[in-house]
């Protein structure tokens, strides 16, 4: 019903940046809400950061200050703009669509690790 495809991650030092994009298709309903998760080894997946289809958005504590997330014009795309990364967000990072509270789409992941 709704497929992501998700872009960006890579290797980068301490301190570096990364830009996280994921485009979503198919039935996109105009109340939705987007966003990243992650899963670090050993560790559970958890919120990154969401925005809903009208530009509210959520952050992890951890990330507040340096993640920024955002949606494209037509609202089937988000990005997360990640500065300041530390070694501890490493984690393969997933993307996630819901149409209303209908059932969430989870892209299939992109790796980031930070180096120390």
């Amino acid at each position: 019903q709704v497929q992501l495809v998700e872009s960006g991650g890579g290797l980068v030092e301490a301190g570096g940046s990364l830009r996280l994009s994921c485009a979503a298709s198919g039935r996109i309903l105009g109340v939705n809400t987007m966003g990243w998760y992650r899963q670090a080894p050993g560790q559970q997946r958890g919120l990154v950061a969401s925005i809903t289809d009208g530009g509210d958005t959520d952050y992890v504590d951890s990330v507040k200050g340096r993640f920024t997330i955002s949606r494209d014009g037509a609202k089937t795309t988000v990005n997360l703009q990640m500065n300041s990364l530390k070694p501890d967000d490493t984690a393969v990072y997933y993307c996630y669509f819901r149409n209303y509270y209908l059932t969430p789409y989870w892209g299939q992941g992109t790796q980031v690790t930070v180096s120390s």
